[in-house]
């Protein structure tokens, strides 16, 4: 059976630097699927969509809110000619009663042993409309590795350098935060994969720098300990979100090759500093990822915010709006209190005020997200300051030999372009 695997296209932050990951969703699902499955990935991010090839069945991977409507308008182009399609992913769980209907069958919840079912049920033209596991975890055990071959490689290079490739250790989330879906998606309980099965995936992908796109490695301090023990002989270099605020665990982390981390940065608190200056005595770049109006925020609060952000030094700092998106607490409230402007979810980019702040119109939002950016890289620009960063990483890996110079048939390319070329 040929299946054609898309990953709808989706808009970068309005001032974020451009940039693709290998996405991290399709590439498990691919894992998951029967043997006599054969995949063709498109990623519409570097590639385009040839809506005349013979394919049996299409799969839509999509992770998020603002793929949603450009994934309902390629069924639509697929099912016209009569090819079923299935929709998964984190976007489709969160907005399911849209997908249903506008495909042939939603897939909800994590694809781990339940793929054979739903193929076939579609061999034998008896396809659901609704696969629902999203309360039924398979086992953490059976999580292999992911399908990274399905991959065209050189699309996820920039001027000849290889971005990071996207893995995880763990699924699930024992924290609830008020803006974030993982609790539901994933459910309330940590699920770290067992240590063993993660190295042998972190030594079997074909790049020294990684993602860890875990919600958080800071759920068990034991279980972070013995993953980083096992992960220093690798000599990979990776990045992840927050890692637990002990000297012990930070150690390890740095030895086993912590490049820098993302970590939210909610207040000007002295907690919050300790956190950016610990993780640099330890050799660790930060990240910054901040969230702009949040209720207790005014205008005058925002702008001490920027300000702070200035003086603990992080290297970098990405700046997004409150956004409700389904199954958060956010949406919860907000919804309820009736202050959600709007249900386009092409305008959820986490960019763009959807809803009413308490202390501020949704227009000077917008402004005082602008003015972050502005006032943020005024001295130094961003790409300065990802190419310091970068520089880092460099120094890590020429210090333990695992230093691997850019490919030079590619620097004239950018994902899979001439550089310089928008798609």
């Amino acid at each position: 059976m040929k299946l054609k695997l898309i990953y709808p296209r989706w808009t970068k932050l309005d001032r974020q630097t451009e940039f693709h990951l290998p996405p991290h969703g399709p590439v498990v699902f691919a894992a998951a699927l029967p043997d006599y499955i054969d995949v063709q990935f498109i990623d519409e991010n570097v590639q385009t969509i040839d809506y005349d090839e013979q394919v049996d069945v299409v799969a839509l991977s999509m992770m998020l809110t603002i793929q949603i409507n450009r994934g309902i308008a390629i069924a639509k182009k697929f099912r016209s000619k009569g090819i079923p399609v299935i929709a998964g992913g984190i976007a489709t769980m969160l907005h399911a009663e849209q997908m249903t209907g506008q495909v042939d069958a939603v897939f909800l919840g994590e694809a781990e042993g339940r793929m054979e079912k739903l193929f076939d049920d579609l061999k034998k033209n008896r396809l659901a409309q609704v696969y629902d596991y999203l309360s039924s975890q398979p086992p953490i055990e059976s999580v292999g590795p992911a399908r990274r071959d399905i991959l065209e490689r050189d699309l996820y290079n920039y001027k000849g350098v290889q971005m990071v490739d996207l893995v995880h250790a763990s699924r699930g989330c024992r924290f609830n935060c008020y803006p974030c879906a993982v609790a539901y998606l994933g459910g309330r309980k940590f699920r770290p994969r067992p240590i063993d099965k993660t190295i042998e995936e972190l030594a079997g992908i074909d790049n020294n720098r990684l993602f860890i796109v875990d919600n958080s490695l800071a759920q068990d301090k034991q279980w972070e300990m013995d993953l980083f023990r096992e992960m220093i002989p690798l000599k990979k270099k990776w990045c992840c979100h927050p890692i637990e605020n002990d000297p012990k665990v930070l150690d390890l982390a740095a030895q086993a090759g912590a490049w820098y981390v993302y970590q939210a940065v909610f207040d000007t608190s002295d907690l919050i500093r300790d956190r950016i200056k610990r993780y640099h005595d330890y050799g660790i770049g930060v990240e910054g990822t901040i969230l702009l109006g949040l209720d207790h925020h005014t205008e005058d609060s925002i702008k001490r915010l920027i300000d702070f952000l200035l003086e603990i030094d992080l290297d970098l700092a990405e700046f997004t709006v409150l956004t409700p998106f389904p199954h958060t607490r956010a949406w919860e409230e907000l919804n309820s209190q009736k202050r959600i402007l709007s249900y386009d979810w092409d305008e959820y980019s986490a960019d763009k005020v959807v809803f009413q702040p308490k202390n501020m119109a949704p227009e000077r939002l917008q402004e005082l997200l602008q003015h972050a950016w502005d006032a943020f890289y005024q001295d130094e620009p961003q790409n300065i300051k990802m190419y310091k960063l970068l520089k880092t990483v460099i120094q890590k890996e020429k210090a333990d030999n695992t230093y691997q110079p850019r490919n030079r048939d590619l620097v004239r390319s950018a994902f899979g372009r001439p550089a310089g070329q928008q798609r």
